[in-house]
């Protein structure tokens, strides 16, 4: 049985660390620790034209590529946030379900962007994370989603200021907890 609580699998560590050596590799075969070469992001992104050919597994792997040193840090430090609260609040599947359906359900929504858009990073996921993280706990005291609800989406405003942030891909993450747990929560 998985428990209530996933933190003995410490998913968000494992997490971390599959994009830390996702992003090694992108770098070397960028041949630049900094940055990452537009060949590696069309190969392992999300590249919209890509997908519609038949490519589905980058809907996938551009969930643990990164831009560059930054953008990964960025979401690491996201990521240890949201994800250690998680550990607290749901079991392994719950989290794993979590983070992956979030990040699935931003690059679906990603799509909408047209065939030459180039999407990569965990951030449709982080924000999915953090969604379902806010909705269960107010749900859980008996609170309004309404001030969570408002909350979030003053941090999706905040993300989305940047013309390279996917704020599709954010809201996606974050959108696909809020309804399951208005809905069916």
């Amino acid at each position: 049985m998985l428990g209530k609580h996933c933190k003995e699998y410490m998913p968000t560590f494992m997490l971390s660390l599959a994009n830390i050596v996702v992003y090694a590799y992108t770098a070397f075969r960028s041949n630049n620790v900094f940055v990452m070469d537009d060949k590696v992001m069309l190969l392992y992104g999300q590249f919209n034209f890509l997908v519609f050919n038949g490519w589905y597994w980058q809907l996938f792997t551009s969930m643990f590529v990164h831009l560059n040193l930054l953008h990964l840090l960025g979401n690491l430090f996201f990521l240890l946030i949201f994800g250690l609260r998680a550990e607290e609040v749901f079991n392994l599947w719950e989290y794993l379900t979590v983070y992956f359906l979030s990040g699935l359900t931003g690059n679906l929504l990603t799509l909408l962007l047209g065939p030459w858009t180039v999407s990569v990073g965990a951030s449709g996921s982080i924000f999915g994370m953090f969604g379902a993280v806010v909705m269960y706990l107010r749900m859980s005291f008996g609170q309004s989603i309404m001030g969570g609800l408002m909350l979030s989406f003053l941090l999706l405003l905040m993300t989305g200021g940047n013309e390279q942030v996917n704020i599709l891909g954010h809201f996606g993450g974050f959108d696909y907890w809020t309804v399951y747990w208005v809905f069916v929560g």
